[in-house]
């Protein structure tokens, strides 16, 4: 019987078409093991997307999403893509001692518990950056191994292991306990315990963000303030969450989704600006809704200007995708121009970072209590 080589190719098609893998949900937390080969990290599921970082044989990676063939991971803190067929996957989802796996900490003021969950006592404390190696997972906690040989453990999405599991999770009232640790009562040397605060340095990596007086750049002044944001808000008892904490390129709207994960009460945004004119200066709060975020922004804008040596520009509504896409009450703030000299010279004294820092939490004070 003789076939066509028309119906030969549509046949040979069909097959291919049927044999592809097809977009899904892998299960949260299932645990894959690179085979015999250097395996490329790529920023997006497709083999043209740029690769961001290599894997080893042996190497383990945590999936949460299947493209055509390809497993959605995190890599160094940031959503990454491996090809499923170099991959093998594990017999159980819970990593062994012998499977070790680092973690890194990505909140701040991060509680370490003698169990899976915040029922257990504390056993210890950690940091943004800090880095263990992971145990053994339960439910939406890793058992981690301490410095000191001993063990504990720390919830799952307050790590760079954080799954999608955790981030759909429904988050009602704002001291739920399933997002940050639940603290109970406000006294006056903590009085932002309970409430998770984003502060997102703006800009970073490949976008330098404004360039100032003598070229610098915008995003180092920003995460140069946002780290001090950020010791003043977790000093104050606030779960901080950074978007970002190194000099790493980040999308407007992977920024509110970051924030959008948590059960966020509010999202600062740090910015510097510039302008041609040199004679322009001062400070300015941006906000989007009228409703949502104006108050957020009048509290912090009133406090920033009371502290601040430099010009009270005001507050100002526009519809800034980083603010308009975020649930949580959003501001973003212009804390100088860096190409203003007077506002550059301030800008550069090594305590107007402290000052942003703590007007920016009475401000948060204010608006809260």
């Amino acid at each position: 019987m003789k076939i066509s080589k028309a119906l030969i190719i549509f046949i040979v098609l069909v097959g291919t078409f049927i044999s592809l893998p097809k977009q899904g949900s892998a299960e949260s937390g299932d645990v894959y093991e690179v085979g015999d080969i250097v395996l490329n990290v790529r920023s997006e599921p497709s083999s043209t997307s740029p690769v961001i970082g290599k894997l080893h044989k042996g190497d383990q990676v945590i999936a949460f999403n299947e493209h055509y063939g390809w497993l959605q991971t995190y890599y160094d803190g940031e959503e990454a893509w491996v090809a499923a067929h170099y991959l093998t996957k594990k017999k159980e989802n819970t990593i062994t001692k012998n499977e070790s796996q680092e973690l890194m900490v990505t909140g701040q003021s991060v509680y370490i518990r003698s169990g899976p969950g915040t029922d257990f006592a504390i056993v210890g404390s950690a940091t943004i950056g800090d880095t263990y190696s992971m145990v053994e997972t339960e439910a939406d906690w890793y058992k981690i191994k301490l410095h000191d040989g001993s063990t504990g453990w720390i919830a799952s999405w307050l790590t760079d292991k954080s799954s999608k599991a955790d981030a759909s999770k429904e988050q009602t009232g704002k001291k739920t306990g399933t997002v940050a640790e639940e603290v109970k009562g406000v006294s006056t040397s903590s009085p932002l315990d309970g409430y998770n605060i984003v502060i997102d340095a703006g800009h970073g990596g490949k976008d330098p963000g404004a360039i100032g007086l003598n070229g610098t750049e915008e995003k180092t002044v920003n995460s140069q303030t946002a780290s001090e944001v950020a010791k003043v808000l977790s000093a104050k008892g606030a779960t901080v969450i950074q978007t970002r904490s190194k000099d790493t390129f980040l999308s407007l709207d992977r920024r509110a989704e970051i924030s959008n994960t948590y059960n966020t009460d509010a999202f600062i945004s740090i910015h510097y600006n510039a302008f041609p004119v040199q004679s322009v200066q001062g400070i300015g709060t941006y906000y989007s809704s009228l409703n949502k975020d104006h108050a957020l922004a009048e509290d912090i804008q009133n406090k920033l200007s009371g502290s601040l040596p430099l010009y009270n520009r005001g507050l100002f509504q526009e519809e800034f995708r980083v603010l308009r896409k975020n649930n949580a009450p959003a501001i973003l703030l212009e804390l100088g121009f860096l190409t203003n000299p007077g506002d550059y010279a301030t800008i550069q004294t090594t305590g107007y970072h402290h000052q942003v820092a703590e007007a920016i939490a009475d401000g948060l004070i204010n608006y809260f209590h």
